[in-house]
């Protein structure tokens, strides 16, 4: 996959792009990443890229004729997805990001300041996706947010087979309880079914661990999930008042 992202500060993207497995997703031939300065394409001596709103108002706003001709310099295929970073855009999501994983290129804006011309998303904006409902100071961070969920997901990026199977909202569900070594810690020991080697069992008990999990603290999210007659019925057993079902009845 091919990324680019333009932003006002393309500093801001080294530490992250150059560390763990984003550093690895390039190491291995699975990424490539450019930050772009937008104002590289501006037209007059100044490097001049925002301006005072029409109308009044507090902020400056990022000029389209700069950000428009920097999209398109970036974006030689029409299919590409030109995607603004914004708090009015589509919510971000673990199916969205699995979408754009499927992407061989994708680019990104950032906007900055009070945000960018109108102009710019009649012109140049195929998609406007959103991390969260609140405000940031600029598109930066947020695009971090979407490259890291959208490039972990890229086959071979994290190396084992599956390993974003089980991950929280992956099947629409949080993501059960993990153990590891000591297998006593503090008084408080591993679940006996982790170490028994049964695995059907083990496969069973993480299902039910994050149906448990979902329920507890994001019970809405169960309304959409992929759900069998064994997980409705256990999730039954759980709104019953009298006592909580073991996780392996």
């Amino acid at each position: 996959m091919k990324i680019d992202a333009l932003s006002l500060f393309p500093a801001m993207f080294a530490s992250i792009m150059n560390a763990s497995m984003m550093w690895k997703a390039q190491d291995r031939g699975l990424l490539s990443f450019r930050a772009h300065d937008i104002r590289d394409y501006a037209a007059d001596k100044h490097r001049q890229v925002d301006d005072a709103p029409y109308g009044g108002g507090g902020g400056m706003i990022i000029k389209p004729d700069v950000l428009v001709r920097a999209i398109e310099a970036l974006r030689p295929a029409t299919e590409t997805p030109v995607i603004l970073l914004s708090p009015q855009g589509k919510l971000l999501t673990h199916q969205v990001a699995a979408q754009l994983a499927q992407l061989p290129r994708l680019v990104l804006v950032c906007g900055h300041y009070e945000g960018v011309d109108e102009r710019v998303r009649q012109l140049a904006i195929t998609d406007e996706i959103s991390i969260g409902d609140y405000v940031l100071t600029g598109g930066e961070l947020a695009a971090l947010v979407l490259i890291d969920s959208v490039v972990r997901l890229i086959p071979g990026v994290l190396g084992a087979q599956g390993a974003t199977d089980r991950d929280s909202h992956a099947d629409g569900l949080l993501e059960g309880a993990h153990y590891t070594r000591p297998p006593v810690y503090r008084g408080l020991t591993v679940p006996a079914i982790l170490t028994s080697g049964h695995h059907a069992e083990v496969a069973r008990w993480r299902r039910r661990q994050a149906l448990l999990r979902t329920w507890q603290r994001r019970p809405e999210l169960l309304k959409n999930a992929a759900l069998t007659d064994d997980d409705r019925e256990w999730l039954r057993q759980l709104q019953r008042p009298s006592a909580a079902p073991s996780l392996l009845t």
